[in-house]
Order: C-alpha cells, then sequence, then structure tokens
C-alpha cells in the first residue's frame, strides 16, 4: 500500500505504535497467506536468533538492541532461501 494508505484491517494503534517508533508501517495484503507466512517466519527467526539469546532485563534495554539485530540480520545472518546468504549478500550478488 502507499505511504499513508492502510487496510481496513489496521488498527490506528497499530499505526500510531509504528509512527511514535520512527517506522514506517507497511501492511500485507489481506487475505495472503503467502505474505503472512514470510512476515512469521521473519518473527521466528527474529525471536529465535536474537531476542531469546540476549539478555533483555527491560523493554528500553530490547528497543536498544533492535536496530543492531536488524542490520545483523541483514549483513551477516545466513538465510537457508538465499542459498545461506544474507539478504544483503544476495543482493550484492545479483546486481554485479
Amino acid at each position: 500500500m502507499a505511504d499513508g494508505q492502510c487496510s481496513a484491517y489496521t488498527a490506528k494503534e497499530t499505526r500510531d505504535f509504528a509512527t511514535a517508533l520512527n517506522l514506517i508501517a507497511c501492511f500485507t495484503p489481506v487475505q495472503s497467506p503467502e505474505s503472512n507466512g514470510i512476515s512469521e517466519s521473519f518473527v521466528k527467526t527474529f525471536k529465535r536468533d536474537y531476542a531469546r539469546v540476549n539478555p533483555l532485563p527491560d523493554a528500553v534495554t530490547a528497543l536498544g538492541k533492535i536496530a543492531g539485530w536488524f542490520e545483523d540480520y541483514n549483513e551477516n545472518h545466513p538465510h537457508s532461501g538465499l542459498r545461506m546468504r544474507s539478504p544483503r549478500e544476495f543482493i550484492r550478488a545479483q546486481t554485479q
């Protein structure tokens, strides 16, 4: 969806929360099992490989680590669907 457009199913609180965190709110299309599966897989991986293996005594600590985790996920973390390359490694290989 274009920036500023939201599904009728998107809660205003969700959009406001994303904005408060300086995130661009983007949503999977309604009735999109493939998009939903990709999102769920990402959340599962992020929790397993980052959140659960780091000491997180409070929300402030967790929020302070998210940017670094995203950087690692995109730059270093191997993905089986990308032939064990990170997303950025995969993109660089496609553009060469």
